[in-house]
């Protein structure tokens, strides 16, 4: 699971090619730094996408009474995840083997989070679960340490077989994955402490939400973050991410609604 290698690193490593080195095309997206195993996208995509899609699918059923159309979200469910392992696989960011345990690991994923939402949980369990993971992760770095594992060995290879310096990007290591999800996680805490249950909206106040949420969305994560040192980078980023929830929950929906009514009264 943390030794997963990277096709575009291992090319040059395994020794294989000696006499006759293959030429491999890298893109922007291929030096990443983590291990490769799972893969990462693969595990997102198919979690995040099980809950739209079976949500969707069961939407679809109790309106129509058609299995052929609630069948179709996923159809297309499959589509997307051929789509993001063929994509990962032909940037050589992961091996074949890589993907699917991905695509399955997410969608075990799915399945387990749909059927255990986090609603009604108080502050502290999201503030106590987002914390413990990141003391966890640096006692167990330290400990690894201290026996001789560097769980840093994917990002030394990462800038030696990268093609382009400027690739090599300090989001995409190992402990940056965990500093997002924590703080992701610490952010959904908050707006559920915030706004409980959320804002009700209609369908147009609801897409025009989620339209400003998503240029929102696009401007937060191209935020430049100081690289140096470290300790500030690893703050900011988890800054960063428990803002993504707080956009997405709370402050847009709210204006719109703020927005909504007051037109309304008026």
């Amino acid at each position: 699971l943390l030794f997963g290698e990277r096709p575009f690193w291992w090319i040059g490593e395994s020794r294989l090619f000696v006499n006759k080195q293959p030429k491999i095309h890298q893109f922007p997206s291929t030096c990443e730094t983590g291990p490769g195993s799972p893969s990462g996208h693969a595990m997102v995509t198919a979690a995040v996408w099980w809950v739209i899609v079976s949500s969707l699918g069961s939407f679809l059923y109790s309106r129509s009474h058609s299995v052929l159309l609630s069948a179709a979200p996923y159809v297309l469910y499959v589509v997307m995840l051929v789509a993001v392992g063929i994509s990962r696989i032909f940037i050589l960011a992961h091996f074949p083997h890589q993907v699917v345990a991905g695509s399955i690991t997410g969608f075990i994923l799915g399945i387990v989070l749909s059927c255990r939402v986090p609603e009604g949980r108080p502050l502290l369990f999201f503030f106590s679960l987002s914390f413990g993971l990141l003391f966890g992760a640096l006692m167990l770095h330290a400990g690894l340490k201290q026996l001789g594992i560097d769980l840093s060995w994917s990002i030394a290879l990462a800038k030696k077989w990268c093609s382009h310096a400027e690739w090599i990007r300090l989001d995409t290591a190992p402990f940056s994955s965990l500093t997002r999800d924590c703080g992701a996680l610490l952010g959904l805490g908050l707006a559920q402490y915030w706004k409980p249950g959320g804002w009700s909206l209609p369908w147009a106040p609801r897409a025009l939400s989620m339209a400003v949420s998503s240029m929102g969305l696009y401007h937060v994560n191209r935020l430049p973050l100081p690289v140096r040192p470290l300790g500030l980078f690893y703050s900011l980023f988890f800054v960063k991410f428990v803002l993504v929830p707080l956009i997405v929950m709370v402050l847009v929906p709210g204006l719109v609604h703020l927005l909504t009514f007051k037109k309304k009264k008026d």
